[in-house]
């Protein structure tokens, strides 16, 4: 866990949509810490549907504080631009960046509640990868 006062680790929620990514983020703040960083990033730069790499590494150093960041996306390309904007990244920020496989929404409050309470970058990431295994309590 981080030391009372200092920084969180950062979120950022990348979608092909803008709207669906300030969705997820508007979610997850409801359940987070005021200061934690969690920043959206969706769109092509046209305003369109889409991703963008250079909206993606500035949303990245938004959300860092120096504890890193975990990303969480909707698509595959959307990791794909994740991954072409960490190579932009300085080696050290790079080196502090986790891209989550686990769902967009589920994955971005629990890892907002983990980060809230000072957990460590691998513990968010963790939090948000099990969130694919979360129980909706839908009876089949």
């Amino acid at each position: 866990m981080t030391e009372p006062g200092r920084p969180y680790v950062g979120i950022v929620v990348v979608s092909h949509s803008r709207q669906l990514a300030a969705g997820v983020v508007e979610l997850a703040a409801q359940m987070a810490a005021p200061e934690l960083a969690i920043v959206a990033v969706g769109g092509a730069p046209d305003g369109g549907l889409g991703t963008d790499a250079d909206g993606i590494a500035a949303a990245i150093r938004a959300a860092d504080s120096g504890h890193g960041v975990v990303v969480l996306a909707d698509l595959g390309s959307a990791i794909l631009a994740t991954d072409a904007a960490i190579e932009t990244l300085t080696a050290d920020l790079a080196g502090r960046v986790r891209i989550s496989g686990g769902p967009i929404a589920e994955g971005a409050v629990v890892a907002a509640v983990q980060a809230s309470i000072g957990e460590s970058l691998e513990a968010v990431l963790g939090a948000a990868e099990a969130a694919r295994d979360l129980d909706k309590g839908v009876a089949r």
